[in-house]
């Protein structure tokens, strides 16, 4: 079934390209692709693709460099980021380029077309994807918040977070089941990071971020996205 989704794939790699463009072409995706970050720019702005998948290194310019670049150009649909397992997650996660996601190499091919399909559902049943809490608008595809005309930026994990929150607005969320669901199964991210990221974030959407009003702690067990709107 052709989905009408055009998907970019900028790799380097030209047997990972293929394998990758070969499988989503099955899966009746559009493939655009290219393995040069230079020519990456004017084909994402050219071809406006609902999904760029952006290897980290590239050459002549960096897949942080391209995401950021479109991302000033306009650019705001989704860029999930491919990174290799030795790089270290949190020092990408340090720079706020303008990732909506990201996936570790090696992947799965299976895993990536599911998280694929999630994202494509999710988009077109949401086509504008922008979620509402109090005065504050989420923007997931360019990691930001928008409150009372102020833009705030958010990085790849906070984003995740805030979004798998939204989506279970009032839920208990166990610290392992976030983590999971941030980080995925082959993580071995710890509590103490997930708090630290908690933290960050909350002085991001709270008001006091010392007695949040949204993003609540639940003893023993794990948060709570609290909005009753």
């Amino acid at each position: 079934m052709n989905k009408e989704i055009k998907i970019a794939i900028v790799e380097d790699d030209e047997n990972l390209r293929f394998l990758v463009s070969s499988r989503l072409s099955q899966e009746g995706y559009t493939i655009l692709e290219t393995g040069n970050g230079a020519t990456a720019i004017d084909l994402i702005l050219k071809e406006q693709p609902n999904i760029v998948l952006l290897d980290w290194m590239l050459p002549e310019k960096e897949g942080s460099e391209v995401c950021a670049y479109v991302r000033e150009k306009g650019f705001d649909k989704i860029i999930i980021m491919m990174t290799a397992k030795s790089q270290d997650l949190d020092k990408i996660d340090a720079f706020s380029f303008g990732a909506s996601d990201y996936v570790t190499k090696p992947f799965n091919m299976d895993v990536l077309v599911a998280m694929l399909d999630s994202k494509v559902k999710y988009a077109l049943q949401n086509k504008t994807e922008i979620n509402k809490f109090g005065n504050m608008e989420h923007h997931p595809n360019t990691h930001s918040l928008l409150a009372n005309n102020k833009k705030i930026e958010l990085t790849i994990l906070e984003n995740r977070i805030l979004l798998y929150f939204l989506n279970n607005k009032n839920k208990v969320i166990s610290r392992d089941d976030l983590m999971m669901e941030v980080w995925g199964y082959n993580s071995d991210v710890n509590t103490r990071t997930l708090d630290m990221h908690i933290v960050r974030l909350r002085k991001k959407i709270e008001h006091n971020a010392d007695s949040p009003e949204f993003l609540q702690t639940v003893r023993g067990v794990g948060y709570r996205f609290n909005d009753e709107s």
